[in-house]
């Protein structure tokens, strides 16, 4: 009896030290804020951003907040505002409301921020909301600025012209090349056919080159031809075109011959009108290319480069003037390279067969090189007119 009253007592005393109570420390909350993306609108919309309490206090919780500029901007894009969010005892939500100012004219996506500070009775988890500004609109304002050519000219007629005044572009005309290949120059972006690529605009046709990923590239952008539609031999070509520049990119008005799937590239034979390599922004270049095969590829060409400025500022026509066994580029009606059949030497001649037109907007490549930090996309190649004329 004596043993069992012992053991007893034991796990009496073990028992009751076991329930003794441990002081709780109090749960601090932590404030967080999140991202939203959506379209800016026509005239004005409201993005709401949403602030969250970790868990809800018994107390008052109190976080000041201010905006600020990313590539959007205060006033132009959004409204500037200050403040404080709130959470009274038990709630764990509250809301930021930014007036964002819409408008017509398409632009790149922009964002601004919405930044905590000050917080009472909590700490921060994550002080940076993000608002993404998405475009939805197709209007560009592009002033007229620039060389112009005339609608006709003596001796020719004219055989067909693109001024690109419809809503949309002309399928008996025009198609497209897609796909993200490289194109035999190690080009970064995907070709597609979408209107966020190519589309029509206040009376011009737009190229853009955007940095998005797509089909495997980082790049997109369009390569538009008239091949199997408009084919053209000898006469004058005038584009009316406003160029995009930066390192890395890459615009051309082009031409090859009709019958590059019978008679591979560059025996079909390629007449470069103007290419742009985007690190020289105030010179084009016009080139002719030929040759039995790739490896015995032979060009001529020249250059032209701008006094001052440079293709982007404003609109300039590049003209191609070509007969039997000649050629001769200008800018602006300004001749700086004349090609004839002297200069393909004992080679085959392919420049008096029938060819197609091509323009677009290469993403790197052999030429140009990458893309840097500084290089701004989207790129936009604007395009006022096409004219082909014939000789009488």
């Amino acid at each position: 009896m004596k043993n069992k009253l012992f053991y007893l007592f034991i796990f009496v005393v073990l028992d009751s030290c076991s329930t003794t109570e441990q002081p709780v420390t109090p749960t601090i909350p932590t404030i967080s804020i999140d991202n939203i993306s959506a379209f800016e609108g026509e005239t004005t919309v409201t993005f709401s951003f949403r602030v969250n309490l970790s868990t809800a206090s018994d107390q008052t919780v109190t976080v000041d907040f201010a905006t600020a500029d990313g590539t959007a901007g205060v006033g132009s894009d959004y409204v500037a505002k200050t403040g404080k969010v709130t959470f009274s005892p038990k709630t764990t939500e509250g809301v930021i409301e930014i007036t964002v100012v819409g408008d017509t004219l398409k632009e790149a996506d922009e964002t601004f921020n919405v930044v905590l500070s000050n917080p009472t009775n909590a700490t921060l988890y994550n002080n940076t909301g993000t608002g993404t500004i998405r475009n939805d609109d197709t209007y560009l304002f592009i002033p007229a600025e620039g060389y112009t050519t005339p609608e006709i000219y003596t001796g020719y007629e004219r055989i067909w012209r693109d001024e690109f005044t419809g809503p949309e572009l002309d399928a008996t005309s025009w198609g497209f090349d897609i796909g993200g290949s490289g194109w035999g120059n190690n080009e970064l972006q995907y070709y597609t056919n979408r209107k966020d690529n190519v589309y029509l605009t206040n009376g011009n046709l737009v190229i853009e080159a955007k940095k998005e990923d797509f089909g495997g590239r980082n790049y997109t952008s369009a390569r538009l031809l008239t091949k199997g539609k408009r084919e053209f031999t000898f006469g004058r070509i005038d584009i009316r075109a406003k160029l995009p520049v930066g390192n890395g990119i890459w615009p051309a008005l082009w031409m090859l011959g009709k019958n590059i799937d019978q008679t591979p590239w560059p025996a079909c034979g390629e007449m470069d009108i103007m290419e742009l390599v985007g690190k020289e922004p105030n010179k084009v270049h016009g080139t002719f290319h030929w040759g039995p095969n790739t490896a015995g590829r032979q060009y001529s060409g020249n250059s032209y480069t701008l006094p001052s400025g440079n293709f982007s500022e404003k609109f300039h026509v590049y003209t191609l003037i070509w007969e039997n066994d000649k050629a001769e580029i200008f800018m602006d009606d300004i001749s700086y390279f004349k090609f004839d059949r002297a200069k393909v030497g004992g080679a085959a001649y392919p420049f008096n067969e029938p060819f197609f037109l091509i323009f677009n907007v290469a993403v790197g490549g052999n030429w140009p090189g990458s893309p840097t930090p500084a290089t701004v996309f989207p790129q936009l190649m604007i395009v006022d007119y096409v004219r082909v004329f014939k000789k009488l």
